[in-house]
């Protein structure tokens, strides 16, 4: 697994949003599938963003945290424009990010960072977004956190467990979370994992 490469590999948040917007406008989505189902979900994905964007608030709490960490941190988030989740949560760490001069937030796109996906999994899935906490001195991983909070992972898995399958109607319920959670539940897990790696030894 190459860190180093993978943050090559990286955008900015705007570059991201930029990438992603512009192959909207081509009729495409980002990875390697296309199809129709995959660039309906991107055009959603772009329309929360853009709102996400202009109401995600940080927490007074989640901004003094952020502000009093000690070491110097880079995001790195394995994301593609197709995901629903990923579309609620990057506004959300973007907004973290700019709360202080310890974080800088990356990301790189799924598809074409099959190395470091693959030492990231979730149960043995590539599920995304995935954060990465890089120490920025070392460069090594200290953390990773992902591919959604504790309260959206259980609605999913309740779900399944009563219906054997994710269909439009969990999708559905799943943005009502998050809609409701206004982005608390982020906020909250990501700074408290902050804080369990701030004396990471990053072995």
């Amino acid at each position: 697994m190459s860190v180093a490469k993978a943050l090559f590999n990286s955008h900015s948040y705007l570059e991201y949003r930029k990438i992603v917007s512009d192959l909207l406008s081509e009729g495409k989505s980002t990875g390697n599938e296309q199809s129709e189902d995959l660039l309906h979900y991107s055009t959603l994905n772009e329309a929360r963003l853009k709102r996400l964007d202009k109401t995600i608030q940080v927490s007074e709490e989640v901004s003094m945290k952020l502000k009093g960490l000690k070491n110097e941190y880079i995001w790195l988030v394995i994301a593609e424009g197709w995901c629903g989740d990923a579309a609620q949560i990057l506004p959300i760490l973007n907004k973290m990010a700019l709360e202080t001069n310890k974080i800088v937030l990356k990301i790189i796109f799924r598809d074409l960072n099959e190395d470091i996906m693959n030492h990231f999994l979730t149960n043995g899935a590539r599920s995304i977004p995935k954060l990465l906490i890089i120490d920025k001195q070392t460069g090594k991983v200290c953390g990773d956190w992902g591919p959604r909070p504790e309260g959206a992972l259980n609605l999913i898995k309740n779900y399944k467990a009563t219906h054997g399958v994710v269909d439009e109607e969990a999708k559905t319920q799943l943005q009502m979370w998050y809609l409701h959670d206004k982005g608390l539940s982020v906020q909250n897990e990501v700074t408290e994992m902050m804080y369990a790696v701030k004396d990471c030894a990053c072995v």
